[in-house]
Parts: structure tokens; C-alpha cells; sequence
């Protein structure tokens, strides 16, 4: 195996260590009253539009309160989740509980995916069998959903881009404030010009863009959970930049992947020339800046080998190797 190995991580010193996955609260910009408060909004709103879809005989009030009701689930999940991944690293988890935000995610989007396959059915059902709906009462219970729906989405809005768990649940609820302003579209149509066919139209475009955001986001938590690399580093082009090091023969034996959306590992076996020896930590300084600077990997692995010793190399040479 190795003659010698160097193992590095950036970051705050620990134990006469350093490493990157010290703990940082990702969602820091969401306060905890702000995420109850969006849920108990979002839940109020989900009872108020069930009796007001059950009144006026509007799928699309009914199908909206369906989808607000995922919303504070979807809400009360992301809260579970932070909850969580505020926990240190121990002895079971070395990397700690970040990982909980993805699974809160993963749990978010299926359930999205759920909605808005049940709106889909629910508007086509409308279509052949058609229900008189009383305009007035959607109208204003949709109003009333828009600015629950836009409160909520502010306040998710500091940390909708930092964190997916948290822009899943955003994301809720920006369709909901869409899918308000389409049904109180649909209600004047229906007041002004009696087109109670508009109502499962409106359900039929509300489901829509709901499965389109499932399709774009589900992928990338996936990939997460599966340890996948991040999509936007070309392997071929990070071994590349690693072998331009004039003292590194080559790289193999390479693992990259995402802990989390704000962190990134890499461990990977270097091969040096003997006469290197003495130089084996500047070179590895000098990788570990690289990977940094250019691929934002932080928490970096590396395992040092000699040219040419084969009795000490490691025998597994392939660039992706089983782990």
C-alpha cells in the first residue's frame, strides 16, 4: 500500500487537525418563528379553503387547499429537518446530520409530485363531469390565499437559495401565490362570463408547473443522497488541473462527492517521485489550494504513493475505484 499518506482537511483547526465540515447552520437567515409561523399560516389557510372550495363547488379551491396543506407539511418537515442537522458530528455520524435537510427535501418533492398528480386528475374528472361554482366566494378566498401565500414566501425568502429542503418548501409556496392569482383570474371569468370550465383549466396549469418543479429539483437531491458528484465539476477536467503539478505523476483511486449543498469531499490517491519525499507537504498544500480555489471542494483527502515502488503502491490504480 501506501509509503506515505498525507490526510488534510480544510478548515478550523481541531485537535491538532483542520477539517470543513465544522458546523454551520445553512439555514441561519430562517429564524424558527418565521418557519412555525409559515406553517401555522399555511394550515389556517388550507381549512379556510376547504370550506370555501366545498361551498362554492370550485375543484380549484379544493385542489389549492390540497396543495396549502402540503405546503405546511412540507414546512413542518424543513423544520424537522433543521432541528436536526443543527446536531454535531459524533461516533455514528462522523459528518454529522446534514444530510437530514436532503431527506427532508426528498420527502417535500414527493409529496409535491403526489399533488400535483392528484390536481391533474382532479381537473380532467371536472371536465366531464362539470359543477356549477359560485364565483364570488372563489374570488375571495383566492385573495385571501395570495396574501397568505406571499407572506409565507417572504418569509422562507433569506435562505431559499442556500439551502434545498428550504427552497423546496419556497418554491411550495410561489406556486401557491400562482396558482391564487390563476384562480382569481378564473373567478372573474366565471362572475363576468359564466366559464365554469375555467376552474379545472386553472387546476390543470397549477399542476403542471408543479410537476415541472419537481422535475428540475428531485434530480439534484437524488444525486445528493447517492453521494453523486456535484453536476457542475468535470471529473476529466479536476484530474487534469491536479497532473499540471509538475512533482504529481499521476491520480488515481478517486472519490468526489457532496455532503451537502455547501460541501464538497474529495479523497484521491497522489503518485510523487521519490525524490519528492521531503517536498510531499507543499504538495499537498499546493493541491488542496487548488481544489479549493477552482472546484470549491474544502474538505479534501489525500493519499500519498512513490513512482516506480511497487511493493508500496497501492494496487487498485483505476481513477474510479470501488471504496
Amino acid at each position: 500500500m501506501a509509503q506515505a499518506t498525507g490526510y488534510e482537511h480544510t478548515g478550523d483547526s481541531h485537535a491538532g487537525h483542520s477539517h470543513g465540515l465544522t458546523h454551520n447552520d445553512s439555514l441561519q437567515g430562517v429564524s424558527t418563528a418565521r418557519l412555525i409561523c409559515a406553517i401555522l399560516l399555511n394550515q389556517l389557510l388550507t381549512v379556510g379553503q376547504v370550506v370555501a372550495g366545498i361551498y362554492s363547488g370550485s375543484v380549484a379551491l379544493l385542489s389549492d387547499a390540497a396543495h396549502n396543506f402540503n405546503d405546511a407539511n412540507a414546512l413542518l418537515i424543513a423544520y424537522i429537518a433543521r432541528r436536526i442537522s443543527r446536531k454535531q458530528a459524533n461516533k455514528r455520524f462522523t459528518f454529522g446530520y446534514r444530510r437530514a435537510e436532503m431527506i427532508g427535501a426528498l420527502i417535500n418533492l414527493t409529496l409535491l409530485a403526489i399533488v400535483g398528480l392528484y390536481l391533474v386528475y382532479e381537473g380532467i374528472t371536472r371536465f366531464f363531469e362539470p359543477e356549477h361554482v359560485i364565483g364570488s366566494v372563489m374570488a375571495y378566498s383566492a385573495i385571501l390565499a395570495l396574501v397568505v401565500d406571499v407572506g409565507s414566501a417572504l418569509l422562507l425568502w433569506p435562505r431559499s437559495k442556500g439551502s434545498l429542503n428550504i427552497r423546496a418548501a419556497f418554491f411550495h409556496n410561489i406556486v401557491d401565490a400562482l396558482a391564487s392569482i390563476a384562480v382569481l383570474v378564473g373567478a372573474g371569468a366565471i362572475l363576468w362570463l359564466g366559464w365554469d370550465w375555467v376552474d379545472p383549466l386553472i387546476t390543470l396549469l397549477i399542476s403542471g408547473y408543479i410537476l415541472w418543479q419537481v422535475y428540475k429539483m428531485l434530480p439534484q437531491a437524488m444525486r445528493m443522497l447517492m453521494e453523486g458528484t456535484p453536476a457542475d465539476i468535470d471529473v476529466s477536467a479536476l484530474m487534469e488541473r491536479i497532473e499540471e503539478n509538475e512533482d504529481v505523476v499521476e491520480i488515481h483511486h478517486l472519490h468526489l462527492w457532496e455532503l451537502d449543498e455547501e460541501h464538497r469531499a474529495l479523497e484521491t490517491h497522489v503518485v510523487i517521485r521519490k525524490e519528492n519525499a521531503e517536498q510531499m507537504e507543499v504538495i499537498k498544500q499546493q493541491i488542496k489550494k487548488l481544489v479549493a480555489d477552482e472546484f470549491k471542494i474544502k474538505h479534501t483527502t489525500l493519499e500519498f504513493e512513490f513512482d516506480g515502488d511497487e511493493k508500496k503502491q497501492c494496487h487498485d490504480t483505476q481513477v474510479i475505484a470501488e471504496h
